[in-house]
């Protein structure tokens, strides 16, 4: 779907990087000043690299061996922006509108109709950018961009300018729009919570340059990434489906790789797919299996990995069938004797996972 191999020299800043990527949403993630939003405008058209390619769909885009650098308006890439940069004297409808006209002819058009309906602007139409709520200029910025009908979409931050309830009011709009257009996204973020509940891979940039590519799920479990995927709300990410409902006790079972995990009843169907996030500080380990406990996940496994990490806690991941991470006390480390090879029991909490993706 997606191959970039580019370098740039902006100022003082080099950018070497590269990755490719299927179809699906993936997430670029790094600390401020890593380079994303860079790489983003040069896919699409708005900087300039000095060397390298990049090809979507087929298509090339930017060859500087074969002089090939086509203008934004032809690389047909859907962009939103950290601000909706809607037309103010223009109603929703008329935005809406300017995005169709974007499509080049002959294109097959997405349904206007469609893209009302999934982003739920019925009734926005009428109204001005002004009279809007930051989401809602955000779900129109969206819908301009979808009517565009691009290869490919590109969103740069996209909800970093929305407080906590605006951005959970937009996060399921943006986990739609994969499933009802077969559209593909690259979203830049340097919010983990976003990345797992939105992505289905993972770029991870550092000064310029793409250290890791791959999976979420496998990204997130690499101990070596921490300092730039973060510690504190490091966990595991665990793809999922609901196996069952029981009714009596309020309770879902998610059934993964690793065996079956309860948690408080969820609103999905038989055979739904979720994603789970376990944050490693809410993961206990034992030696032995525990009796008579409260704890309803319990799961056998055996370490691969303990951090070296300074302070008084130590991360530890556990093969489980999946990845799992652990956040002990060195002192429990150390008494335990846990090491890689140790065989251990690790405990969830039912009301200590996150749900962070359904589709």
């Amino acid at each position: 779907m997606l191959e970039l191999d580019v370098t740039a020299q902006l100022g003082d800043f080099t950018i070497k990087a590269a990755f490719s990527a299927d179809a699906g949403i993936t997430a670029l993630f790094g600390p401020s000043g890593a380079g994303k939003t860079s790489l983003i405008n040069m896919l699409a058209g708005l900087e300039r690299p000095q060397r390298g390619r990049i090809v979507v769909q087929d298509t090339v885009l930017f060859d500087s061996a074969q002089g090939i650098n086509l203008p934004p308006e032809r690389r047909r890439l859907g962009y939103v922006f950290q601000e909706s940069r809607l037309f103010p004297h223009m109603t929703v409808a008329d935005n809406l509108s300017y995005g169709e006209r974007l499509v080049p002819l002959g294109t097959a058009r997405v349904d206007r109709d469609d893209v009302i309906d999934v982003l739920a602007l019925a009734p926005l139409l009428q109204r001005r950018p002004k009279t809007l709520s930051g989401g809602e200029r955000q779900r129109v910025a969206i819908g301009r961009a979808l009517l565009a009908a691009p290869r490919l979409l590109l969103m740069d931050e996209p909800l970093a300018n929305l407080d906590a309830p605006r951005r959970a009011e937009i996060l399921p709009f943006i986990e739609k729009l994969r499933r009802r257009f077969d559209l593909s996204i690259v979203y830049v973020s340097h919010n983990m919570d976003e990345i797992v509940r939105l992505a289905d891979q993972l770029v991870v940039m550092a000064d310029g340059a793409v250290v890791a590519q791959g999976p979420v799920d496998e990204i997130t479990a690499r101990l070596d990434l921490r300092p730039l995927t973060g510690r504190w709300d490091a966990g595991a990410v665990l793809s999922t489906t609901v196996a069952e409902q029981d009714t009596k006790d309020a309770l879902t079972k998610l059934s993964f790789e690793g065996g079956d995990l309860w948690l408080p009843q969820l609103d999905l169907p038989m055979g739904a797919t979720l994603r789970i996030r376990v944050r490693a500080r809410d993961v206990s380990l034992a030696l032995t299996p525990p009796e008579q406990i409260s704890v309803l996940n319990v799961f056998p496994g055996v370490v691969l990995e303990v951090g070296e990490d300074d302070g008084p806690q130590v991360d530890v991941l556990v093969d489980i069938g999946s990845p799992l991470w652990a956040r002990i006390t060195k002192r429990s480390q150390r008494e335990l004797d846990i090491r890689p090879g140790t065989k251990v029991h690790a405990l969830i909490k039912a009301m200590a996972v996150d749900r962070n993706n359904a589709n």
